[in-house]
């Protein structure tokens, strides 16, 4: 999944700071009201074009986007990625293309204060990064016309983790239908808030960065709909057999959670062990 800094060890001074924050409200939008399918999951892969949104959330909050489009008709669900510390959305290339072959826009913004192009990573950025990450799902709605607004989820790895983790407590976004959490921890006291939604976390337990108990005290913290997928021989960054077993249980739980796919998630177990590289606990 490409190059992450290691400077996420940072973050271990933010829970003070950020219990502390007050986020800048997501936009007036209406919860989730059905797990139901709006449509239904497509059968098929899709070819996938790219497109760049120059966003800027405020004269100092540039936040230029990577948007992964399915080729076709849609409505398609819209799944905003955040990035790790010191990284790019390039770095996430093989797990987010697959997602969005299968039927999803995948919008990445590049955050100013963490990633791999910013003149020095500030950790204490993260702070911002959920409201951030909120600005940008509600331009990519108004830029990407097969986005469907009422089919939202979010997902980001490691400082991304932490950020998706405060779009649904500290900066609750009411759009969320789902959330995907990679190697990340809660690094604040502030409950999850608003509407149930389920979360898929993934975390290595061999992970020395953000460490395997920080991921399961996170998981264990939230009482919604959950499952998690322990990569046995797992670090910081998945790759390789254990990469491929993520992006197949990913697919499938997006494939659930925003299009009603009763049997992706029936595949949900058989894909996360498969070939004994990751163990699976399901709270669905």
């Amino acid at each position: 999944m490409g190059r992450v800094h290691r400077r996420i060890l940072a973050l271990a001074v933010l829970p003070a700071l950020l219990a502390a924050c007050t986020a800048e409200p997501a936009p007036p939008s209406p919860a989730p009201t059905s797990a139901a399918p709006v449509a239904a999951a497509p059968a098929r892969a899709f070819d996938v074009s790219t497109r760049t949104l120059e966003l800027r959330r405020g004269a100092d909050r540039p936040l230029t986007t990577t948007v992964w489009v399915p080729e076709g008709n849609g409505p398609f669900p819209l799944i905003l990625f955040s990035h790790g510390l010191g990284g790019n959305p390039s770095d996430y290339r093989e797990l987010l293309i697959p997602w969005a072959r299968a039927g999803f826009v995948v919008a990445a913004p590049s955050y100013p204060g963490t990633s791999g192009t910013a003149k020095e990573v500030n950790v204490i950025d993260v702070l911002n990064q959920p409201a951030d990450a909120s600005y940008v799902i509600t331009e990519t709605l108004a830029a990407v016309r097969s986005a469907d607004p009422q089919r939202i989820a979010a997902a980001g790895h490691s400082a991304g983790g932490v950020t998706t983790l405060g779009m649904f407590s500290t900066a609750r976004d009411e759009r969320l239908r789902a959330g995907l959490v990679l190697a990340g921890r809660q690094i604040t006291r502030v409950p999850f808030t608003g509407a149930e939604a389920p979360l898929l976390f993934v975390h290595g337990r061999k992970d020395r960065t953000v460490t395997y108990a920080e991921g399961r005290a996170a998981y264990d913290n939230l009482t919604w709909p959950k499952a998690f997928v322990s990569v046995t021989d797992g670090g910081h960054v998945v790759s390789g057999r254990a990469l491929r077993v993520v992006v197949a249980t990913s697919t499938d739980f997006w494939r659930w959670s925003l299009y009603g796919d009763v049997t992706a998630r029936e595949r949900l177990k058989g894909d996360a062990t498969s070939g004994s590289i990751a163990t699976f606990d399901d709270d669905l």
